[in-house]
């Protein structure tokens, strides 16, 4: 059996990084498999890509140029026509494995053209909407999109309304399976106009648990320069602290409500994935910005540092920061009605708030600091749920399995067969 997953990306952004273990877990599960990207970054001999820097470069830029009247850049209408088929076709896969394909890397038109069983790995929801990436509480993927707020367009015939039609239009016939990483993206891609008619499994993302593993927090405290005798409250995310869906400007506010109850003197906040500001916000705390953190083991030692990890997305569709912290030992807090609520079990090893509710998102940092007997208990059943759940063995089989399922019920498509 030959494997090959399609990513704009090997390893920049968590949507690559979900792609390359889901390749990696099926590698050192005796499988065949390979990536084919637009941009590589890896040495990796098994990561190919389809084009040169500089055509890849084009292509994205003209990619954008769809969205030059509007101020929506989390958009991507996949216009340009790509390569990638003949590249398919030249490694000869038995299933292709669609994970993040924007940034102009596929065009929509392209999928018909693999001939070859299909999984559309939902790293966002950018496959079953007419070109956004999360909706942003709009429904309109339910139906057929047009009037895109996101576009702020009040026409039904807008850019949205055309780039669903493609896709509905040259999607229509694929030998199709679609892979969701949570039970709230399987709903949401159900829901959808696009693939409420298309097979949906979930099988949540993998990790390397001997990689992220709980480690002494004092020697994480120190490498990092953090202080021993605070409770330290971990916030993190690509553009943590600019991206409204990630949720720190509810982080703000649960701080605040933490601050009125008497805990300014207990604990203090870290943030990754954001550099302190030139005029750093007055959150009533002291406030420690790590940067970006760019490898595994860096990631690894903030969130062992930690006592808490906070994830306040509104949307998303798995939240791999949630299961890399309880795979090195440290309690997460989410809101509901995200797919951050499959990673975290309340009251076990972490505390899902209400949706949006910043009070609920206070009470449950509380409760996961105020008692160190409990936060003891906490944090190995965090430990415990990831190796459980999320180690990429485990993803490897759920996926392996699917294959088989998909192998042996797919009919013959013209120009090719499996043996």
């Amino acid at each position: 059996m030959k494997i090959l997953h399609v990513s704009s990306f090997d390893l920049s952004g968590g949507a690559a990084r979900s792609a390359y273990r889901i390749h990696r877990g099926l590698q050192e599960a005796g499988i065949t498999s390979q990536m084919l990207v637009q941009f590589k970054s890896v040495t990796d001999q098994s990561v190919t890509t389809s084009e040169g820097k500089l055509l890849a470069r084009v292509r994205s830029f003209c990619n954008d140029l769809t969205l030059s009247n509007h101020s929506q850049s989390m958009f991507s209408s996949q216009w340009f026509p790509d390569a990638v088929a003949s590249k398919v076709d030249g490694i000869d896969p038995d299933i292709v494995n669609i994970n993040w394909i924007c940034n102009g890397y596929l065009q929509i038109e392209t999928l018909s053209k693999l001939k070859r069983p299909l999984i559309f790995t939902l790293q966002d929801m950018w496959s079953f909407t007419g070109g956004c990436h999360y909706s942003l509480g709009c429904d309109r993927y339910t139906i057929s999109c047009g009037n895109c707020p996101q576009l702020q367009s009040h026409r039904e015939a807008d850019l949205s309304r055309s780039v669903w039609h493609r896709k509905a239009k040259s999607w229509k016939n694929l030998d199709l399976t679609v892979v969701a990483p949570s039970e709230w993206m399987a709903t949401c891609a159900r829901a959808s106009s696009l693939f409420r008619d298309v097979r949906v499994e979930v099988i949540p993302f993998g990790l390397d648990t001997s990689v992220f593993k709980p480690i002494d927090p004092r020697i994480a405290r120190e490498l990092l320069n953090l202080p021993q005798a605070k409770q330290l409250v971990l916030f993190g995310a690509i553009d943590a602290t600019g991206d409204t869906r990630k949720g720190f400007h509810l982080l703000q506010q649960a701080l605040h409500h933490l601050l009125e109850k008497g805990w300014g003197d207990r604990i203090e906040l870290v943030v990754f994935g954001a550099s302190k500001p030139d005029k750093p916000l007055d959150l009533g705390f002291p406030v420690h910005y790590l940067g970006k953190l760019q490898d595994d083991l860096s990631l690894q030692i903030a969130y062992a540092a930690a006592d808490v990890m906070i994830a306040p997305s509104i949307e998303e569709a798995f939240g791999q920061t949630a299961s890399e912290s309880l795979a090195c030992g440290t309690p997460v807090v989410v809101f509901a009605n995200t797919g951050l609520a499959d990673i975290v079990d309340c009251h076990q090893n972490g505390y899902v708030a209400k949706y949006c509710d910043t009070a609920d998102l206070a009470r449950g940092i509380a409760w996961v600091l105020e008692n160190s007997e409990r936060h003891q208990r906490l944090r190995q059943a965090a430990r415990e749920k990831a190796v459980r759940e999320y180690a990429m063995q485990v993803q490897a089989h759920r996926y392996l399995s699917l294959f088989h399922k998909i192998l042996d019920s797919s009919q013959p498509i013209a120009g090719w067969s499996h043996s």
